[in-house]
């Protein structure tokens, strides 16, 4: 007789590794099976080790402020094993007219900052008098029109630093739906958050997060999360289609039965899984691809003390940015060594990422070198090019939500989860997964609750 599953997850990255976590926590009988394309669990999360260097190829860790991504470090016991780097005892930096200039940590020192001129930081103010605008807008758009426009290359640099997009693309409503439900509620973003602090929901000198990572890497995430598990290898999934009692899939691998599929793959994979069973209002959305170079320098490197720091457009700069690694982290280079993780190309800039290694190497080089005291060579240098891509979240992306909504209340037993569809860090994710296993305990999904504000981290 043929063999029904419980749920069949397609897709053993961060956010089937998540959905499998949960619903075997709410559910233990649960019989989980998760189909996997490659050869590996992880999908866009991988370390890089080589000649005592730790990088990444993708994500370099994930902050320590949402409860569901804490409740799988402490279901797992990976707690005592995480590294954690405290945004409040890290500077971060942003270029601003050729140098690297602090980010203030602290509302009161916003005052003083270079990063905005006097006229500007009392146009930031106009918000508290401008009326929320209905439509959707492009982040850009709305952040000029709030906060005035010489804020905008402060916005670049915290969207560059999350989804090395661009600004005059990425959807405010689709990005930041929580800030955006604060700002039609009260009339201002300073109002709602002056209001929310006084309630003590968030508190403006509070503690900020720190970003978590682990002696061996990120992926050490994916290896704990994988254990027990049962994964299939190599097993694509070819077709989806809904049986008179339950799902069927095909795959290299065979046919699989479930009552219940978590489809948790990337946007665009997913799509085409999905498309035979309702017709998307976008056939794929536009992604961002990015390489990431990884330096080794001797003790001479005079690297700021920090995490990183970020180039708006306006800087003229190759390199969108660059990781601090080894001060954030023990052990990410050799002792007396330091280790940066330079990031090019992105949403304005995939014609970079053509360029061989050694051009690449050796722009970036030159870039950071007009920004820090860094020796003319590196001890040690290697371009890593992932295959993963990032999801952009413009205007056309809240069509694709109302599209998954659509498709999850007419194909019962469906959910959908995956890199961006809720966002691109591995928090998003994370929580994401989490609310499709609880669907899945409930027998559906529930009324959708109101989202939350995310705070911007540079």
């Amino acid at each position: 007789m043929e063999k029904v599953y419980d749920v069949v997850i397609i897709g053993a990255g961060i956010s089937g590794l998540a959905a499998a976590h949960f619903a075997q926590k709410f559910a233990p009988a649960c019989d989980v099976v998760l189909l996997e394309e490659s050869g590996r669990a992880g999908g866009a999360i991988q370390s890089f080790h080589k000649n005592g260097f730790v990088a990444e190829w993708g994500p370099h860790g994930f902050l320590d402020n949402a409860v569901e991504s804490r409740e799988i470090l402490e279901d797992t016991g990976l707690y005592a094993e995480a590294q954690q780097a405290p945004l409040g005892d890290f500077h971060r930096y942003v270029c601003h007219r050729g140098r690297l200039v602090q980010i203030p940590q602290k509302p009161g020192k916003i005052l003083f900052t270079p990063l905005l001129p006097f006229w500007g930081k009392l146009r930031v103010l106009g918000d508290l008098w401008i009326k929320p605008e209905t439509k959707d807008q492009t982040l850009g758009q709305w952040a000029g029109r709030r906060f005035g426009q010489s804020v905008l290359p402060l916005v670049d640099a915290a969207v560059t630093g999350s989804f090395s997009g661009d600004f005059n693309r990425l959807s405010i409503d689709a990005v930041m739906p929580g800030l955006r439900a604060l700002e039609r509620e009260h009339g201002s973003v300073i109002r709602a958050l002056l209001k929310k602090m006084k309630e003590k929901k968030i508190t403006s000198a509070g503690k900020l997060p720190a970003m978590n990572n682990f002696a061996q890497g990120l992926e050490r995430l994916i290896e704990v999360l994988g254990q027990g598990k049962n994964i299939i290898f190599d097993a694509g999934v070819t077709s989806v289609g809904r049986g008179q009692d339950c799902w069927r899939l095909e795959t290299r691998q065979g046919r699989f039965a479930a009552r219940s599929i978590v489809l948790a793959l990337p946007v665009n994979s997913g799509l085409r899984l999905l498309s035979p069973l309702k017709t998307p209002p976008l056939a794929e959305i536009p992604v961002s691809r990015i390489c990431n170079v990884v330096l080794g320098y001797d003790g001479a490197a005079k690297v700021p003390h920090g995490f990183g720091y970020l180039a708006p457009e306006c800087e003229k700069r190759f390199t969108l940015g660059a990781l601090f690694s080894s001060h954030m982290f023990p052990n990410r280079a050799p002792q007396g060594q330091v280790l940066l993780e330079a990031l090019v190309g992105g949403r304005r800039h995939p014609e970079r990422l053509e360029l061989s290694d050694e051009e690449i190497i050796s722009s970036v080089c030159r870039d950071i070198r007009q920004l820090i005291d860094l020796p003319e060579r590196p001890l040690f240098s290697q371009v890593l090019r992932p295959a993963s891509a990032i999801p952009q979240l413009e205007m056309e992306h809240l069509k694709m939500l109302d599209y998954r909504a659509a498709l999850e209340q007419e194909n019962k037993g469906l959910y959908i989860c995956g890199f961006g569809w809720d966002g691109v860090g591995i928090n998003d994710m994370v929580k994401s997964a989490r609310k499709a296993a609880e669907a899945i305990s409930a027998g559906g999904r529930g009324a959708e609750a109101v989202a939350p504000v995310k705070p911007v981290y540079f």
